[in-house]
């Protein structure tokens, strides 16, 4: 007997609908829901273990999204065939997920939890990541897990002037605008995505227009959980008993101290070093007889108060740690051409955030290959950012990039792809690496600058210089109208504020933007303001940039790759290439070029790569003779192939061949060519003529000579 399953379907615009189901499908998770909308489909589970971890002040969350290859009809590329590692774009979903729902679990709830989210049924039309956070949440309404949702996410699309929510796929590449928003009923917790230099109050309205939408699928979810029976159906969250005479001791103690340590305007380190010197006069006034629990109470009381201090020291005195005013820019260096080597490079220094950033130039074999499983992609643009331990002055193992790496490195990437050439003006393959050297805020932010300035200083032509700053906010939960918006945050800021708001762009517009909300109840109005504010700082910067390099150099360094291409006719593709790839190979070794051929548009497009000009010379040359088409009236460089009586045989054109005849060669009659040409010898010849019906060529010699006198 088949298994019965709960669904609820609803409508989320223009005629399309989305079923959730569950009670059919991974029946010993905690929650499972299998999500359609076309053809797509997605199975979340969330499981939760029923005890929490015991010592710890986090919540263990993780969240997987993975696409299965068989969801697209597909097998997976290389050795194992089998689905493996997250990739990097399965990654950043997971993030955009995590980022969202990772607030709204109850406090002090610390059980290990874990969702896992897989595209299991592909639809050529419809983007999947749009529909991940809504497969989470929907796991976790059916579920007795503490959850303050639900939540959804959306895309919003500004294409031919009009935002649309979740547009088929073969939309996006005319978007100006591609936002995914993350939302409960009442509040934006994450906003994500780029733009072709739109304006902020476009970004407001596709944050607005994405809330609305989200509003129908948080109901559908309110619907569907009822249906399941799991809409009271949560948890006890059982908060720890607080020792009050510990507390007051700690505040008693510390407070002033905190006071003073925060207004003194130190650097990072010193601030740090204070601060772990105040814990430990604590520990010592406390004494030995205290407890381990205690001691790990006490801990806990002396952080909460550092971070209440901090807060209200900058809704008071409207000042910040480091000194600065609330919409006060670190102080900025920047150098280029930093090292001889690469083919582009920039030294980018914000306050205590640096970045060394190099661009590499490469060619058509250069293109990153990804294997999806809607499909394999190739990428011409790449930028890589690392983090390394030494950075924040921590020791940590070397290992690959972790999620926070592969995030932050992808919004630098969609921000400078904004003034990239396209690809029709640029034959490289460009790999841009940004290495973190110190950070202390925004160091996401930082690799976005050192991009710009760097991409600028290896010659490629940017339409303009791109900057990124990241905002930030502290909030009175008593009262919403008591708020400080903070420019260009500290890693402190960050981790004690109520907002996280990166937002990048040029002169003319935003380009990108990452913002995540740790609080309710965030108006548009103040988000607005957020926007003005980093606008501000935003041009701040760039205007910096532009005293340092405000176009990209006119020529390439000496020492990067020279490619230059040409566009030729399909029919010439085969005659470059040869039979097994014999000439282009040959060509290849002799000029000492990389040669790379593709048939667009019924056209075959040729790159030529080469460390010197004189080398793409030499084969541009070669291709050319290849491809061109014998023009009566035309002087070529001939070589003699054969000698006949009654003349000679020259091919004047690659694979093109005429007979100069014996009475073509000189105005004199002769008998023979015996004495005057033989195999191998090269002779200029005119193209006089081309007979319509046999195609033979006449070729002339005589005619290049001067006629006697008689």
């Amino acid at each position: 007997m088949p298994l019965q399953a709960i669904t609820h379907t609803f409508d989320i615009g223009d005629g399309r609908t989305v079923t959730l189901e569950t009670g059919k499908l991974a029946r010993q998770a905690d929650g499972a829901v299998l999500v359609r909308m076309g053809n797509a489909a997605l199975i979340a589970t969330v499981v939760s273990l029923p005890e929490p971890r015991p010592d710890v002040d986090f919540f263990p969350l993780s969240v997987d999204y993975q696409e299965k290859f068989a969801a697209a009809g597909r097998i997976p590329g290389g050795f194992l065939k089998r689905e493996s590692r997250l990739s990097d774009y399965e990654i950043l979903i997971s993030r955009l997920v995590d980022r969202a729902i990772r607030p709204l679990f109850a406090d002090n709830y610390v059980n290990d939890t874990q969702i896992i989210i897989n595209l299991v049924s592909n639809d050529e039309n419809i983007e999947p990541d749009a529909l991940a956070a809504l497969a989470a949440s929907s796991a976790l309404a059916v579920s007795d897990i503490p959850f303050q949702g639900p939540i959804s996410e959306v895309r919003v699309a500004k294409i031919d002037g009009k935002f649309m929510v979740n547009p088929d796929r073969n939309l996006l590449d005319a978007a100006s605008v591609d936002i995914i928003v993350a939302a409960t009923d009442e509040n934006v917790m994450m906003v994500e995505g780029e733009a072709k230099e739109c304006s902020e109050a476009d970004l407001l309205e596709a944050i607005k227009t994405a809330h609305s939408a989200i509003k129908i699928q948080i109901a559908a979810q309110k619907t569907f959980a009822e249906k399941a029976n799991a809409a009271t159906q949560k948890r006890a969250v059982t908060a720890p008993e607080e020792n009050k005479e510990l507390k007051e001791k700690v505040l008693a103690f510390s407070s002033d101290k905190i006071y003073e340590v925060a207004k003194a305007g130190l650097s990072k380190h010193e601030r740090k070093n204070r601060f772990k010197a105040i814990k430990e006069a604590l520990f010592e006034m406390l004494g030995e007889e205290i407890t381990d629990e205690e001691k790990a109470q006490a801990a806990t009381y002396l952080a909460k108060n550092e971070k209440h201090i901090i807060r209200e020291m900058v809704l008071n005195d409207r000042v910040r740690l480091d000194g600065r005013k609330l919409d006060e820019v670190r102080p900025l260096s920047m150098e280029i051409d930093f090292l001889p080597s690469p083919h582009g490079c920039a030294l980018f220094t914000r306050g205590e955030t640096q970045s060394l950033t190099t661009v590499t130039l490469g060619t058509k074999q250069d293109e990153q290959m990804i294997d999806k499983a809607v499909g394999l992609e190739y990428k011409k643009f790449i930028l890589h950012y690392n983090f390394p331990a030494y950075s924040t002055g921590e020791v940590k193992p070397q290992r690959g990039p972790g999620r926070r790496e592969v995030g932050h490195g992808n919004l630098a990437m969609r921000s400078l792809k904004q003034v990239m050439p396209n690809d029709e003006d640029n034959p490289y393959t460009i790999r841009v690496v940004s290495d973190i050297l110190e950070s202390n805020g925004s160091s996401s932010m930082a690799t976005v600058c050192a991009g710009s300035l760097a991409l600028m200083d290896a010659g490629i032509p940017l339409s303009g210089g791109v900057s990124g700053i990241a905002m930030g906010m502290i909030s009175d939960p008593e009262n919403t109208q008591r708020y400080a918006i903070l420019t260009d945050i500290l890693g402190d800021e960050d981790h004690l504020g109520d907002m996280d708001f990166k937002v990048t762009g040029t002169h003319k517009g935003i380009c990108a933007c990452q913002m995540d909300i740790k609080i309710d109840g965030l108006s548009y109005e103040t988000l607005a303001q957020a926007l003005e504010q980093a606008k501000k700082g935003r041009l701040h910067i760039l205007n910096a940039m532009d005293e340092v390099i405000s176009q990209s150099r006119e020529d390439y360094k000496p020492h990067a790759p020279r490619i230059e291409k040409i566009i030729i006719a399909k029919e010439f593709i085969g005659p470059i290439i040869g039979p097994g790839g014999k000439h282009i190979q040959e060509l290849q070794a002799q000029t000492k070029t990389i040669i790379n051929i593709e048939e667009i548009d019924e056209q075959g497009h040729v790159t030529v790569a080469a460390q010197n000009k004189d080398a793409i010379e030499a084969a541009m040359r070669r291709i050319k003779a290849i491809v061109a088409v014998p023009e009566v009236g035309e002087v070529y460089d001939s070589q003699v192939k054969s000698i006949m009586p009654y003349g000679a045989f020259v091919e004047f054109l690659p694979g093109k061949q005429g007979l100069l005849h014996i009475s073509e060669v000189s105005w004199e009659r002769l008998e023979n060519l015996n004495g005057l040409l033989k195999e191998g010898d090269t002779v200029k010849v005119k193209l006089v003529g081309k007979d319509e019906k046999t195609g033979k060529f006449k070729l002339s010699h005589k005619v290049l000579l001067e006629k006697p006198k008689r």
